[in-house]
């Protein structure tokens, strides 16, 4: 069945074009225009004059509705990628924790058979290894007993047993941690650097070999530090002053406040931002207890204000973010315009995740990776490769 989209503001990528009308045939779009496109018998959606988007891709996300990734069940994968759908997002990086290379293992053969499955959420565009080679300084959240440094019989076994890796985060100072950089890259995987104490001069080092993307700016990373008299940049300001290095924010406007939020615009623009959720399971949950990492042996932790905290409140321990949240604190908080803050999660992340050809843009030959929302970003509805999986008209 084709599909016309009418009566929507379509977010182009150098403009908002009014009264479109897009055409989806196939899964894909097959054009786009202002006025009517003469298709017999086209299903037609009306638009309602709200705006039509490309979908958002969240690079790094952990669970949601209750659930996270790391409790290894299909029925896990499926209701957080369901979850994240009735926030507008079409395509996610499903991601771990730091543990024990059998969970990791055990986690690449869910994966596998939850997207074989997944027909009524978000898609799925490849796994994000949050760990567990990371500095025990800057660990968060990150239960420091499965901390380690790279072991490349580990790692090269880990990679061997799966071909939807699609990026490890990892911190580059570390032993061993450069020969790894090097070996994702080899294999075609997003090396990024994250939960780390290096100082500028690792970071130069680690981009040289592989490493291109800073894993949650400002979070769990050095910025400047003192050794005796003498004073560091870390990886905070490193991020900034390599212009090819791309960074995440989680944008909940909590982790990082409307501040940091316009520093990062500023300073490495919209087509080096992506934005992500780093949500846990109780992203689109109510306040209360719930846990971190796996329902049985994760970390308990508290949600309030707005996101996760450790127990003693000392921490923060993930985000309940959703991504139409992120947008609209983009576009409130920081003051980035509509289009900009879209592109920051559509055209940015597809492009970092090597998935631009397919997703990303309203485009001619693209994914129809659809999100319908309103002037308050309230999400009407959500397509992947043209097919429903979110309608605010019949889920409410």
């Amino acid at each position: 069945m084709n599909t016309k989209i009418i009566n929507g503001k379509a977010i182009m990528p150098y403009r908002i074009l009014d009264n479109c009308c897009i055409l989806v045939m196939d899964g894909k779009i097959a054009d786009i225009r202002q006025g009517d496109i003469d298709v017999p018998h086209a299903e037609i959606l009306d638009a309602g004059g709200h705006y039509v988007s490309p979908g958002f891709i969240d690079l790094h996300v952990h669970g949601g509705g209750g659930h996270d990734f790391m409790d290894n069940t299909v029925e896990a994968y499926l209701a957080i990628a369901e979850t994240h759908a009735r926030y507008g997002t079409t395509a996610l990086c499903p991601t771990t924790l730091t543990a024990e290379k059998a969970d990791l293992l055990k986690t690449l053969e869910v994966y596998e058979r939850a997207d074989r499955r997944n027909s009524r959420g978000a898609q799925f565009v490849g796994l994000h290894l949050e760990g567990p080679y990371f500095a025990l300084s800057q660990r968060g959240a990150q239960d420091p007993k499965y901390i380690r440094n790279p072991d490349p019989a580990e790692y090269r076994e880990i990679l061997a047993a799966s071909s939807h890796i699609r990026r490890w985060s990892a911190a580059p100072e570390l032993p061993g941690a450069l020969e790894f950089g090097r070996y994702l890259r080899s294999q075609g995987v997003l090396a990024a650097v994250a939960h780390t104490d290096a100082i500028y001069e690792d970071v130069v080092e680690a981009v040289e070999n592989g490493y291109t993307l800073a894993t949650h700016l400002y979070s769990g990373m050095s910025g400047v530090t003192r050794r005796e008299c003498f004073r560091y940049a870390g990886v905070i300001e490193a991020a900034y002053l390599l212009d090819e290095m791309d960074v995440e924010i989680i944008a909940d406007g909590i982790h990082l406040p409307a501040s940091l939020l316009k520093m990062a615009h500023k300073f490495k623009g919209a087509h080096r931002t992506a934005l992500i959720t780093d949500a846990m399971r109780g992203a689109g949950m109510p306040p209360g207890e719930s846990v971190l990492g796996n329902r049985d042996t994760g970390l308990k932790v508290i949600v309030e204000d707005g996101v996760a905290k450790l127990p003693d409140r000392s921490s923060f321990a993930g985000s309940v973010a959703t991504a139409d949240r992120l947008v609209r604190n983009m576009v409130q908080l920081a003051g980035v315009d509509l289009p900009e803050a879209i592109q920051m999660i559509t055209a940015t992340p597809a492009r970092i995740l090597g998935i631009h050809d397919k997703k990303g843009l309203l485009a001619i030959g693209k994914d129809a990776d659809i999100v319908i929302f309103d002037e308050k970003l309230t999400i009407k509805a959500t397509l992947v490769n043209g097919i429903f999986v979110y309608n605010n008209a019949t889920d409410h």
